[in-house]
């Protein structure tokens, strides 16, 4: 592909956060939404109104895919749905932006791994958070050496949500419960930060329909460093992420995985608060990775390689093994 070919974008699923995407796309260096697609065309119709009227609108994913209108596809859809959807585009010849989580277990992240390998085509996992100033800011920080060898690491996503058993986050045949859909952002940031844990230990409180409603995890790291990770459809929680090192600590201001700001602190010292870029929602930043890599000829993105997302979601099947949760559809 052309170095200087922008990359026109199809989305799959035409949800919520579908939504988010699109339009911060606006703000992708070098690619532009060009197609939408959902099962309901009026659906699709609807969602590509709200854009530029050389957006294409199709009432089918399989059209979409063949229809030569699109460079990548962004996959939107329920996480039970993310393995059936990234294996149609992978055989459609498409490479492979799909939300987060993954899919539903290892053995399905690994098929899709396997399945972009032998079509040579791109596939990452979209967890968004991973591409923000905020985390490179954070990054530089711990390495600099300010706050010293990091120790613990507490972060918490919560809202509280009214229980219905249809809707997603309820719904097992929709794998919902808050591990997935927002306890993954606190792994996340202890996985990025120290690395695969020697240790867990999980606990978690059960929605009637037999998804998690909490689920609490601690865990032990190599380098002696542990963490504390909550998630919550129950309770409102601050939502913050702090990591606490020898010398000082780094405060990560709500919501921490989409923040555009954090506190400094050396013990015995100065505060300092920092403010980092956040355009839009946020999603760009992935975006331009994509299309970076793309542009490259690259299979796999180095900073949300296949490799950490396999072992992310075999950290999520341990956590679940623990707190005995199961979905029909796996």
């Amino acid at each position: 592909m052309k170095t200087d070919q922008p990359i026109r974008w199809g989305i799959l699923a035409c949800g919520g956060i579908a939504r988010k995407f699109a339009d911060d796309l606006t703000h992708a260096k070098n690619g532009h939404l060009a197609a939408v697609s959902s099962r309901d065309i009026k659906r699709a119709q609807e969602f590509a109104s709200h854009y530029d009227p050389s957006v294409k609108a199709f009432g089918s994913y399989e059209d979409m895919l063949s229809s030569g209108e699109i460079d990548v596809v962004y996959i939107a859809s329920p996480h039970g749905l993310h393995y059936e959807h990234t294996i149609l585009c992978l055989e459609a010849g498409i490479p492979v932006l799909c939300e987060k989580a993954f899919a539903i277990n290892s053995k399905q992240v690994a098929a899709m791994i396997a399945k972009a390998r032998e079509k040579k085509l791109f596939l990452m996992e979209a967890l968004w958070t991973r591409f923000h100033p905020s985390i490179a800011k954070l990054q530089e920080i711990i390495a600099s050496g300010l706050i010293g060898d990091i120790k613990h690491v507490v972060a918490d996503f919560g809202f509280k949500a009214e229980y219905d058993e249809e809707a997603r986050w309820f719904n097992p045949h929709l794998t919902g419960g808050s591990l997935l859909d927002i306890g993954i952002y606190p792994l996340f940031i202890s996985k990025l930060l120290l690395g695969q844990p020697l240790e867990m230990k999980a606990t978690g409180v059960m929605a009637p329909s037999g998804v998690d409603m909490n689920c609490s995890i601690a865990t032990k790291y190599a380098s002696g460093a542990t963490a504390s990770l909550f998630s919550t459809f129950a309770a409102q929680t601050d939502t913050t992420c702090t990591v606490y090192g020898t010398l000082g600590k780094i405060y990560m201001h709500p919501r921490f995985h989409e923040t555009k700001g954090m506190t400094l602190t050396i013990y015995g010292g100065e505060e300092t608060v920092m403010e980092t870029e956040r355009l839009g929602w946020g999603y760009s930043y992935e975006a331009d990775a994509v299309q970076e890599d793309l542009h490259a000829g690259r299979t796999e993105n180095a900073w949300m390689s296949h490799q950490f997302s396999q072992e992310l979601m075999g950290l999520l099947d341990e956590i679940r093994s623990q707190i005995g949760l199961t979905y029909p559809n796996e």
